[in-house]
């Protein structure tokens, strides 16, 4: 059964390339690299494919404000050629504090906005010259200078809200979900696919140690982490059963900031969002998220105590060497 690591926006660039170079010993699908506003993500999906000669190399995710689409294409042509065509091209929307906060633009017409950004970027890679003009995009003349790798490199869209849902399953090869409950990703999978079969996955916050009640409080501090900070993952678990927790985490946050929030993160919640505990509960857990028809799991790497010691646990849990 197939299987990814994402490697934490919180490790260092040698923890990253150390990891990677043991997850290539496995039989693990896929290594996922985040980018939020520290390791620049196409420099390190390079860096991280020398270090393996099988696994994908995914971004979790690149977001389409922060670079033009031909520079998104010819970021993924470049890794693509030098992952010697193992790159999973991960687009998302991000979200209003990082586009508007961080790079300053107007977080505006996401859905478009996406759209379009794909429709360029495979144009791009099949090394077509573009006279392309859309809502948002009007370009001219632009041909990539190199010859990618392959001219179709998969392209998978994170989707929360439905409207990017729905164009996930129009133009997408697959969807990256990330905290979803259980029950809600089930019913949404099994309609999505009788539509059209994509390749389903889900980044899972997953905290693995031999002390299960120290696992699930790493759980609940990086579940209440989002909930703080992310206001679209706040209202969409407020409208998908937890709504009265969502509420009281923000709340917490507000007053206290990080130090208190996560006591308000309850044990329904970790159960349904997150995979933590031992590492018998955590395979049982795994197989779950598996039933709600996720394809590829992707285990969000969240240390507990010692971060190589935590990280070498969470491997033997999960993958044969």
């Amino acid at each position: 059964m197939r299987i990814a690591y994402s490697l934490g926006s919180l490790l260092s660039i040698n923890q990253v390339l150390e990891y990677s170079k043991i997850i290539s010993k496995t039989n693990a699908d896929a290594i996922w690299v985040p980018e939020t506003w520290g390791m620049e993500n196409f420099s390190m999906l390079g860096a991280v494919s020398n270090q393996t000669t099988t696994q994908k190399i995914g971004s979790s995710i690149i977001n389409v404000y922060s670079r033009s689409p031909s520079t998104i294409a010819m970021g993924a042509a470049t890794v693509d050629s030098l992952s010697e065509g193992r790159l999973i091209l991960g687009l998302g929307t991000s979200s209003v504090p990082i586009v508007e906060t961080f790079h300053g633009y107007k977080f505006e017409n996401p859905v478009q906005r996406m759209k379009e950004y794909v429709e360029i970027i495979r144009l791009a890679l099949s090394r077509k010259q573009i006279n392309y003009r859309g809502k948002i995009f009007d370009l001219k003349n632009f041909t990539l200078l190199i010859k990618p790798k392959r001219q179709s490199i998969p392209i998978y869209l994170a989707a929360i809200n439905q409207k990017m849902v729905d164009l996930t399953w129009d133009i997408g090869d697959g969807v990256i979900f990330y905290l979803r409950p259980l029950h809600e990703m089930k019913k949404m999978i099994s309609e999505m696919q009788q539509r059209k079969k994509i390749d389903v996955t889900c980044q899972i916050i997953t905290c693995v140690a031999e002390d299960s009640d120290a696992a699930i409080q790493r759980a609940k501090k990086t579940l209440a982490f989002y909930v703080s900070v992310g206001e679209i993952y706040r209202e969409f678990l407020s409208k998908n059963g937890f709504k009265d927790e969502a509420a009281s985490i923000f709340d917490e946050f507000k007053k206290s900031g990080f130090r208190s929030s996560h006591e308000h993160v309850t044990d329904a919640m970790v159960k349904s969002l997150c995979i933590s505990g031992t590492p018998e509960e955590c395979k049982k857990q795994l197989e779950k998220f598996r039933d709600t028809g996720i394809d590829l799991p992707i285990l969000q790497f969240n240390p507990v105590e010692d971060i190589s010691e935590s990280f070498r646990l969470l491997v033997k849990t999960f993958s044969d060497e």
